[in-house]
């Protein structure tokens, strides 16, 4: 294995892929022989020139931050001679290259592949036939894991599992809090991986289902039931019957043979490291291409995450309204931070910054490495259900349980789930982690499904990638992932307002 990677010819620093002792020569690729002159951990960075204090870090071709001192070839760039150079609300202009955008829309749809899903009424397709239930307020969250665990003692035919989703709000809430609580159970409660969904309420919250039911406009009743717990004698006894209802209805459904243009993959990273913008993340973003150039959708999210690698998605925005929206997106979340009283760089993580990651800057531009290269041809808001295929932007945080929920809510039926670090995570519909080394995957192959780790002993991209897609298929045709077979199902919705 090599000892380092330089990602761009322009970079002035290069990744160690594993772990330098001072004194160590590397020999660059122009015949330059540096020697550390620090030790320095696997997945962080190495100057290869002299940076003086003040000037930038280049690392993808892209600045990640300045130096606070001067730094000389050999010596490790990381949090204690580097800081950001982010700053709050920016003005953008739209700079795209219009021939690659036109040549990649003309390629959207263009290859053929299929799958095994459940077609639903909508004409959406569920890659899972679950039974959800899912309260509309806290108060009922025993409840609903109650019936849950009776309900998998009940279940039959094609049905997979009854999982109850638990959350914290649908009362006590204000403003744009409550409308989005409301927005995201709707949604949920409308997702093609449920075959039937049982809708548990208290009777006196905010969103009581009365108050719910017009954002789920239409609905099959055989699908989708409702209880009130205030208003039963025996909660328990009513929920069982209405489960033993859906559970009837649903257990004959049965796969079929449909286009991938039918899938929508939600793009997800947590918990990085030095070597996820090199692997992991570049790897979903060929799946990515794949997906779009097969007529299917991806759809990208951690907005805080793209500050300082946004121009980059602006400029693939397919027209200016789309940049508009995208701008806006960006800006938007800026104010949000400001409003709160927060900097906007509040990022990386202590775990990302062990990893290797030194500025959000530096995350960001490996960050949006999942969003592959074709163009982005909508933006949604907090909430919104896709109806544009190919690659979307999704307005929700990086934190990863809001994050994937916010995927799966926009009509994503599996996310993709990048780590260098591991993590047990799981959001409502299934979710595939990925390693960025083969190092966490070995350590805990109990979390991870797929290690992008390999290409960090010379496997292609382009063969690891087919792996990946192949295995994503399966996963669609109902192969069971590693949190699915452990029984982890998490939910979290946004909160940025009052609580009463």
């Amino acid at each position: 294995m090599n000892k380092y990677l330089q990602i761009n010819e322009n970079d002035n620093v290069v990744v160690c892929l594993g772990a330098i002792e001072s004194g160590d020569e590397i020999a660059l690729s122009d015949g330059t022989v540096i020697t550390a002159l620090d030790s320095i951990p696997a997945g962080h960075k190495m100057a290869v020139k002299s940076i003086e204090k003040g000037h930038e870090v280049i690392k993808y071709g892209y600045p990640i931050g300045r130096v606070t001192e001067d730094v000389k070839p050999g010596n490790w760039v990381h949090t204690h001679n580097t800081e950001t150079k982010l700053k709050g609300v920016l003005q953008y202009e739209y700079k795209p290259d219009l021939d690659d955008i036109s040549d990649k829309i003309k390629k959207m749809g263009k290859d053929k592949n299929s799958f095994n899903g459940y077609v639903r009424e909508d004409g959406r397709v569920g890659i899972r036939n679950e039974i959800w239930i899912i309260p509309t307020v806290g108060c009922v969250n025993n409840i609903v894991t109650a019936l849950a665990k009776e309900g998998n003692h009940m279940i039959k035919g094609s049905i997979d599992e009854v999982i109850a989703f638990t959350h914290n709000y649908g009362c006590s809430q204000t403003g744009d809090d409550q409308e989005y609580t409301r927005k995201i159970l709707a949604d949920l409660i409308k997702h093609p991986n449920a075959g039937g969904v049982l809708v548990v309420g208290l009777g006196c919250e905010n969103s009581n289902i009365d108050v719910l039911k017009p954002y789920l406009e239409s609905f099959d009743e055989k699908r989708i039931k409702f209880l009130v717990c205030q208003e039963s004698d025996d909660e328990m006894e009513d929920g069982i019957k209405l489960l033993g209802e859906l559970i009837d209805e649903a257990s004959g459904d049965r796969r079929e043979r449909v286009s991938t243009s039918k899938l929508v993959i939600g793009l997800k990273c947590g918990g990085s490291d030095g070597f996820s913008g090199i692997t992991a993340n570049p790897l979903v973003g060929r799946i990515s291409d794949m997906l779009i150039k097969q007529g299917g959708t991806s759809i990208l999210t951690e907005v805080p995450e793209m500050f300082g690698a946004e121009t980059i998605l602006m400029n693939r925005c397919k027209d200016k309204n789309t940049f508009y929206d995208t701008v806006n997106m960006i800006n938007g979340f800026k104010k949000y931070f400001e409003k709160q009283g927060e900097p906007i760089y509040e990022n990386p993580s202590p775990g990302n910054k062990a990893g290797g990651i030194t500025t959000l800057e530096d995350k960001s531009l490996g960050c949006t490495q999942k969003s592959g290269s074709f163009p982005v041809m909508k933006v949604l808001e907090y909430g919104d259900t896709t109806d544009t295929t190919g690659l979307n932007l999704l307005c929700a945080p990086g934190n990863d349980l809001c994050a994937a929920t916010a995927l799966a809510s926009a009509g994503a039926q599996i996310v993709l789930f990048t780590t260098g670090r591991g993590t047990p995570f799981a959001c409502p519909v299934p979710t595939l982690k990925i390693s960025s080394n083969n190092r966490i995957k070995d350590k805990k192959n109990n979390w991870i499904d797929f290690s992008a780790g390999d290409v960090l002993e010379g496997k292609s991209f382009d063969a690891l990638a087919d792996e990946l897609f192949e295995f994503i298929l399966m996963t669609a045709c109902g192969e069971k992932l590693k949190s699915e077979i452990a029984g982890f199902h998490d939910m979290a919705i946004w909160k940025r307002g009052v609580t009463l």
